[in-house]
Formats: structure tokens, C-alpha cells, sequence
């Protein structure tokens, strides 16, 4: 009996030995510091204010677990309230409750102990943790945290929510504070307070930020390289979803959503294409603008300046789909811009059958269209036209947010290429001839009504979409929803020309992103023999 009570003494004297030997857990080493840290502040009554910031799947919401149900059965003769807040009930609160109670019902020491309360509030002797739904509508005023209070992924809880009605919580008896979480803009409360813990750790010396990221995971963790490493291969290391959610690195709210870098990376070395190439796989992105009737002495005078600097043009982009297969799958397009067209304030029918036409010659693969609003009328003509080969795309605020996302994640990874448009890569060298790259190819391969507009037509739409991403600002809404609000703002201006700045062949071009989810391929019949009989046999047999 005496060896029973100090192993029990022994275990409960250190998070560590209680998670070990009756959890079954070993907490790895960025797990333990953060955990004996937290541990001795409420212990003490220290009343410190900790800021842990872990890649996602490195473990964050284990250790959560295992501190909980630690100091819930240390503290089980006491009346100790612990409180913990999420940024929604459904499905965040929710899973913290099943992680906890998961532990409790393994842990050696606790699962004959503890029990559930009114749905959500675990006991275990006299100790409760109450779990919250920190979501800005959710009325929480008047809980207690007597002795630990967390904010679960706090960059995802509003700062006016924190400090109105979650951090008052805490005020009476000075309990120590965890904000867990993964980085994210420089404005959310997890970043302030990191700011606020930093500040605190130049004072006293003691450590109360603890952030690590996917190499300092890896390190413990081999078979997380890999794991990150496929994040990486899909969406790019600098996308912000990479270099927040893996590397720990905080990101701008507001910024401009096309740097320098990743305009670099949008241009490919590939020429421009006035009709397609045998065997090749093509796709139009059509973004739809509003319709504008022009007086016939404007058509006279040509005056279409002010017509374009007030109204949003209808922009097709057309793209050359390169298929890249893994071990014979295919994996994820690539698109290759090969072409565009601009309406500006043309009726929709006469978009309609210039478009028409250039699916006759173009044959694309899918028509992806705008069918937001003035969209619909062109898209629906589409639609009757050609059936199950036209995707319709309604922008909505989520919708817009995921293909911007989708947007980043194809230019980071090399798989969205525009033209290389330059008049010394395209010249017309005789009668029915003329050179791309210095190869001669003939009129009989390219649109040759439009030939020698080919080059200027080319570049100057390149131009405009370079201009258009240039000006493009991005804007990451608060909130747990990662909503990415992206655009040209209205009424913007080039100060080099004075002119309004739209954003219709950057949103034509994003639209390609839509067929990320599309099926390739090209079948192939084989016939299969049968298996011989042996074969058959062992197949059929059950084990």
C-alpha cells in the first residue's frame, strides 16, 4: 500500500508523470515546457498569461486535454472552476468536450471519478471545467475561472468579446491565462497578446510565449516532414495558409494580394495562341460586365475612352490545359494562358455569339462562367447551348473567398502561367509565314484575319491584367471563417494615367481554379482475362 500511494504522489507531483503513466501519453519536448509552465502558474497562483502557438496537427488540443484533466484531478477536493472558451460552440466546444472527456475515461486516476454536468461541465471530486462558445452573439457574462482560463484558437475570438465578456472571468481571483492557437494576422487577440506576453517576459525574465513551428514539429515528429511537405507541394510555401498554419509567421489583414514576387511567378515563357494546336486541351474562364448601349456618334468618333473607365468589361481568358500525372494519376492542372478577349459594354447576345464562335474553333474542354446577377443571362445561353460542358459560378462572399484562396494556391505552386507577350517573340516574316521563338510556322496555324493585331491585342490585354493585379488589395475578414475579401477597390486610379483600375481579367483568370475539382483523362479499353482458378479461389475465401 505504501509503494501504491507514493507512485500516485509521484505521478500527480508533475504533468509530465501523470500524462506518462496514467494517460499513457508522452508529452513531446515543446509539449512539456509549455505544459510544466501553465502547471506551475495556477499551482503557485501566479496569475501569468501565456500565449502557445503550435502548428496545426502538432498536438496543441492533446496537451490542452491532458492539462485539463491534470489540474482537474489535482484540484478534485476543491471547489476549482476552470473555463474554457472556443470561437464557436459548433463544432469547436464540441470537440474540446470529446478530447477531454476521451482522456478522462482513459486516465487510470480519473476515469472512476468524473462526471458530466447540464452538457457542459466536467467534474472531477469538486473541480469543474466549464466550456463556452466565444462566437460574438453567444451570451457568457457571469462564469468564473477561480483558477484557469483559456481561449482556445484566439485569433479566432474577437478582441471587443475577450475584453467585454471573457476577460472579466478571470479579474476576481487573478487565475492564470492560456491564449492556444495558430498564427494568423498581426490584428487578431492572439497577436496582441503575444505582443503583451513578450513585453511581460523582458521584465521578469520568465518565459510566456511558447511558439514552434512545422521544422521544430518535424524534429520529434519525422513522419510530419512528409505530412507538411504534401501541404507544401499543394499549395505553396508562401501561401498564407502554409506560412501561418505550419510555420508560425503572421501575415498582413490588408495588403496587396499580387506582390512583386508573385507576379513574377504568374509569367510563364510561353507564347500567345490565336487558335489551338492539335491535341491540346483548352478552357474558357468568362467573367461577366455590365451591359451599356452606345450612341451610333461615339461608334463614329471611336470615343471609347470614357465608356471603359466607367464600366467593368466582360473578359474571357482562355487557357491551355497541361495535365501533370503522378505514378500515371493525374494530379492537378496547370493552366497556361493562351488568349483573351474584352467586351466593354457590348449586349449580351453579340457576347454571346462572339463567344459561340470561338468555341467552334477552340472546342474547349469546359466553359467556366460567370452567373452572378447580369451573369445569368449569358450564362444560362451557354448553358442551352452546350450543356454539362458550361460551369456556371455564382460569386458570393464565401465563394470568392475560396477561389481567391484556390487562386494563391495555383500561382504559388507554379501551375497558373500567363503568356510571355513581347513583339520580338511574334513576327510576321513574309507572305503566310511567321516566326514564334524564332520557329517558322504558317498562316494556316493561327487566326489569320487577325495576325497582324495578334502581337498589340496580346500585350495590351497582358498589360491591363498585370495592372489589374497590381492594384488588387486582399482583406482577411475576423473571424474563424478565414474569409479572404479580395478586389480592385472602386473607384481606384492609375496614378501613372489617371485611369479607373477594374478587375474583370483578373477574375476571368481566377475562374480556372473552379476545374481544380474537375476529373482528366483519357480512357482507354484493355481486356481484363480472367483470374485462373487458384486465384479465384482465394479471393472468394473469407477470413
Amino acid at each position: 500500500m505504501a509503494n501504491l500511494t507514493d507512485t500516485l504522489k509521484a505521478v500527480l507531483r508533475s504533468i509530465v508523470q501523470f500524462s506518462a503513466h496514467a494517460s499513457g501519453v508522452t508529452l513531446r519536448t515543446y509539449q512539456e515546457a509549455a505544459a510544466q509552465a501553465i502547471v506551475d502558474s495556477v499551482v503557485n497562483q501566479r496569475g501569468l498569461s501565456f500565449v502557445v502557438i503550435f502548428p496545426r496537427q502538432s498536438g496543441k488540443n492533446e496537451l490542452q486535454a491532458q492539462i485539463e484533466a491534470y489540474l482537474l484531478t489535482i484540484f478534485s477536493p476543491t471547489p476549482a472552476e476552470i473555463v474554457k472558451v472556443s470561437p464557436t460552440w459548433k463544432p469547436q466546444s464540441l470537440n474540446a468536450m470529446r478530447r477531454l472527456e476521451r482522456v478522462l475515461k482513459r486516465n487510470l486516476i480519473a476515469r472512476a471519478r468524473w462526471t458530466k454536468e447540464s452538457g457542459y461541465i466536467y467534474r472531477v471530486g469538486e473541480a469543474r471545467i466549464f466550456f463556452f462558445s466565444g462566437s460574438p452573439t453567444a451570451n457568457i457574462v457571469g462564469a468564473t475561472a477561480s483558477t484557469l482560463l483559456e481561449v482556445d484558437e484566439a485569433q479566432d475570438v474577437t478582441q471587443e468579446k475577450y475584453d467585454k465578456e471573457i476577460a472579466p472571468m478571470a479579474a476576481s481571483t487573478n487565475a492564470t491565462r492560456v491564449f492556444w492557437g495558430t498564427a494568423w494576422t498581426s490584428q487578431t487577440l492572439l497577436a496582441r497578446e503575444k505582443r503583451a506576453a513578450l513585453i511581460a517576459e523582458k521584465t521578469d525574465g520568465v518565459q510566456r510565449v511558447f511558439q514552434i513551428n512545422a521544422e521544430q514539429v518535424s524534429e520529434e515528429v519525422p513522419a510530419y516532414r512528409d505530412f507538411v511537405k504534401s501541404q507544401v507541394d499543394s499549395l505553396g510555401r508562401n501561401h498564407p495558409f502554409i506560412r501561418t498554419q505550419f510555420y508560425s509567421e503572421e501575415i498582413d489583414e490588408q495588403a496587396g494580394m499580387f506582390t512583386a514576387d508573385r507576379l513574377a511567378l504568374m509569367q510563364g515563357d510561353h507564347p500567345p495562341q490565336s487558335a489551338p494546336r492539335p491535341g491540346g486541351i483548352y478552357l474558357f474562364t468568362l467573367d461577366v460586365g455590365g451591359e451599356t448601349f452606345v450612341e451610333t456618334h461615339a461608334v463614329e468618333t471611336q470615343n471609347f475612352a470614357s465608356l471603359r473607365a466607367s464600366h467593368d468589361s466582360t473578359a474571357l481568358t482562355i487557357f491551355e490545359i497541361d495535365l501533370v500525372s503522378f505514378a500515371g494519376v493525374i494530379h492537378q492542372p496547370r493552366f497556361n494562358i493562351v488568349n483573351r478577349k474584352q467586351w466593354t459594354g457590348a449586349r449580351q447576345i453579340s457576347i454571346f455569339k462572339q463567344t459561340a464562335a470561338l468555341v467552334e474553333l477552340w472546342k474547349p474542354h469546359k466553359i467556366i462562367t460567370d452567373a452572378t446577377g447580369v451573369g445569368e443571362g449569358i450564362a444560362g445561353m451557354l448553358a442551352q447551348a452546350y450543356g454539362s460542358q458550361v460551369i456556371p459560378f455564382k460569386f458570393t462572399q464565401q465563394s470568392k473567398s475560396q477561389l481567391g484562396w484556390d487562386f494563391l494556391a495555383a500561382i504559388e505552386t507554379g501551375r497558373f502561367k500567363d503568356y510571355a507577350c513581347h513583339p520580338s517573340r511574334l513576327r510576321i516574316i513574309g507572305e503566310g509565314q511567321i516566326t514564334i521563338d524564332g520557329q517558322v510556322t504558317t498562316q494556316d496555324q493561327v487566326e489569320t484575319q487577325n495576325l497582324a493585331s495578334l502581337p498589340s491585342s496580346a500585350a495590351r490585354l497582358q498589360a491591363e491584367f498585370t495592372r489589374q493585379a497590381r492594384f488588387c488589395q486582399m482583406e482577411i475578414l475576423p473571424g474563424p471563417g478565414k474569409i479572404l475579401r479580395w478586389s480592385v477597390p472602386a473607384g481606384t486610379r492609375d496614378p501613372a494615367t489617371g485611369e479607373l483600375v477594374h478587375d474583370d481579367l483578373l477574375l476571368s483568370a481566377a475562374l480556372c481554379c473552379v476545374l481544380d475539382a474537375d476529373q482528366f483523362g483519357r480512357a482507354e479499353s484493355t481486356v481484363i482475362p480472367p483470374p485462373d482458378p487458384i486465384t479465384q479461389a482465394l479471393q472468394e475465401k473469407s477470413y
